[in-house]
C-alpha cells in the first residue's frame, strides 16, 4: 500500500517526494468542503507519482520540474502559496483508487497532479470527474482521458498516444519503409501508440506484418528479437520507456539488428534513458513534443535552471511538470490567486498560451495540448532535432463531449 505524507514529514523510500491534488468546476457543483479560499491559505497540491519502481526517475523529474516553476515564482502560483501532499502510486492501477479517493476526501488537495502510468492515470481520471477535482496529467497519454472520458476540469500537460506516434507514420514511409514491424508492452499506451503509428503508416500506403509484444513490465525481449530477424522488416516502431527501454534498446543492438533493420519510436525510447543505453542509442530516431537541442529561450532558460536546482539535464519528463506549474499559474493569475473562481480558472486555463521549453503550447477543448511534433535522432548523447514531423498537432479528441 502507497503511503501518502504532507510536505515536511520524513520519507521512506517507499512513499518518497512530492504531490498535487486540486479541486476545478464551480462551488455549487463541487462534492468535497472546498479548502484553503481564504486568499492568504495556501493552495493544497497533490503529487500522485511514481516514486519506484520502472517509471521512478519519470516521476522524480516530473516533481522536479513542476517545483522548479513555483520557485521561479518565488514559491507561489498566480500570488497563491503552494502546499504539496505526497504519495507514491508506484505505477499500481490496483490502488491508484484509493489513493485518489484519499488524496481528495481525507487529505482535501485542491489539484491533483499526476501521472505516468496510462492505467493508473484512467483511475484517476474516474475520480476526478466522480469529484469534480481539478487533475493536470503531466505524462500519461492514454487517449481516453481527453477523449471519451474529458471533463472540463482535467488537463494534460504531456500528450496523447495518438498524438505523438501517428505523424512518424509518414516520416518512416518517406524513409523509404514499406514493410514494417511493430513491438511493446501489452498495456493501453503500448497498444495505443503501435495504433495510431498504425494509422498514419497506413494512410500514406505502408504495411504493419506483425505487432509483437509482451506483458508490462516484463524486459524479456529476445523471443520477440529473434522473431524480428526472421521477419525481415523494412524498419521497426517501437515503444517502451524507463528501464524496460534501457534494456530493449541495448538487447535490439547485442543481436546487430540495429546494422540491418532501422529502430524508430516514440520518444520515450530515448527520452531519459540514453546514459543508460549508452552507444546501443546512436541513430535512433523518434518523435515526440520535445528535443533535447531546441534553440528557444524558454528552453535555453529551462535546461540552465534544472541544471542548477537538481545537478541533472532537464528532459521531457522535467518539461511536463513544468508546464503543469505553468498551466496552473495561467489559471490563478488570472483570478488573483481565488481558487472559489473555480469556472473562471477553468475558462483560464483551456485558453492558456505558454511559452514553453518545448515551443508554442495552447489546449483544445478536451485539455489536451495544441503541440509541434518533433523528429529528433541520437547524437552526441542527447535527442537532437532534425526536423518538425507535424506542425502544431491537434488530437482528435474522439469521443469528447465537452466543447
Amino acid at each position: 500500500m502507497s503511503r501518502m505524507i504532507s510536505s515536511g514529514s520524513s520519507l521512506n523510500r517507499r512513499s518518497l517526494l512530492l504531490g498535487t491534488a486540486g479541486l476545478v468546476t464551480a462551488a455549487s457543483a463541487f462534492r468535497f468542503p472546498t479548502p484553503a479560499i481564504a486568499q492568504g491559505a495556501p493552495l493544497k497540491v497533490g503529487f500522485m507519482l511514481p516514486y519506484s519502481g520502472t517509471f521512478a526517475k519519470l516521476g522524480k523529474f516530473i516533481d522536479d520540474g513542476f517545483r522548479l516553476y513555483v520557485e521561479q515564482q518565488g514559491g507561489a502560483l498566480g500570488g497563491r502559496r503552494i502546499e504539496f501532499v505526497q504519495v507514491d502510486d508506484e505505477s499500481k492501477p490496483e490502488t491508484a483508487t484509493d489513493n485518489m479517493n484519499r488524496l481528495v476526501g481525507r487529505e482535501k488537495v485542491d489539484v491533483v497532479v499526476g501521472t505516468v502510468h496510462s492505467g493508473v492515470a484512467m483511475a484517476m481520471v474516474k475520480v476526478a470527474r466522480d469529484t469534480n477535482t481539478m487533475l493536470v496529467i503531466p505524462n500519461a497519454g492514454v487517449n481516453e482521458a481527453t477523449g471519451p472520458m474529458c471533463a472540463p476540469n482535467i488537463f494534460r500537460t504531456s500528450f496523447s498516444n495518438w498524438q505523438v506516434c501517428e505523424p512518424l507514420g509518414k516520416v518512416m514511409f518517406d524513409a523509404g519503409h514499406r514493410k514494417v514491424a511493430t513491438i511493446t508492452w501489452r498495456y493501453a499506451a503500448g497498444q495505443q501508440m503501435v495504433g495510431a503509428f498504425g494509422e498514419g503508416f497506413k494512410k500514406v500506403g505502408g504495411t504493419v506484418i506483425e505487432d509483437l509484444a509482451l506483458p508490462f513490465p516484463e524486459v524479456e525481449f529476445q523471443a520477440l528479437i529473434t522473431r524480428i530477424a526472421t521477419l525481415k522488416p523494412d524498419a521497426v516502431f517501437a515503444f517502451f520507456a524507463g528501464g524496460g527501454a534501457v534494456k530493449f534498446v541495448k538487447d535490439y543492438a547485442a543481436a546487430g539488428l540495429n546494422k540491418s533493420i532501422p529502430l524508430y519510436g516514440a520518444g520515450f525510447l530515448t527520452d531519459g534513458t540514453i546514459p543508460a543505453q549508452g552507444e546501443s542509442a546512436n541513430g535512433l530516431r523518434t518523435t515526440l513534443h520535445y528535443a533535447d537541442d531546441l534553440d528557444n529561450p524558454a528552453n535555453r532558460k529551462f535546461l540552465a535552471d534544472f541544471k542548477a536546482k537538481t545537478g541533472a539535464d532537464g528532459d521531457i519528463y522535467a518539461v511536463q511538470g513544468y508546464d503543469a506549474g505553468a498551466l496552473l499559474h495561467e489559471g490563478l493569475k488570472a483570478v488573483k490567486g481565488d481558487w472559489s473562481a473555480r469556472n473562471d480558472v477553468v475558462r483560464s486555463m483551456r485558453a492558456a498560451r505558454i511559452d514553453s521549453p518545448r515551443g508554442p503550447l495552447s489546449f483544445n477543448a478536451a485539455g489536451n495540448p495544441i503541440q509541434n511534433i518533433y523528429l529528433r535522432e541520437v547524437r552526441n548523447g542527447r535527442n537532437e532535432l532534425v526536423s518538425i514531423a507535424g506542425q502544431a498537432v491537434n488530437d482528435p479528441a474522439r469521443g469528447c463531449r465537452v466543447s
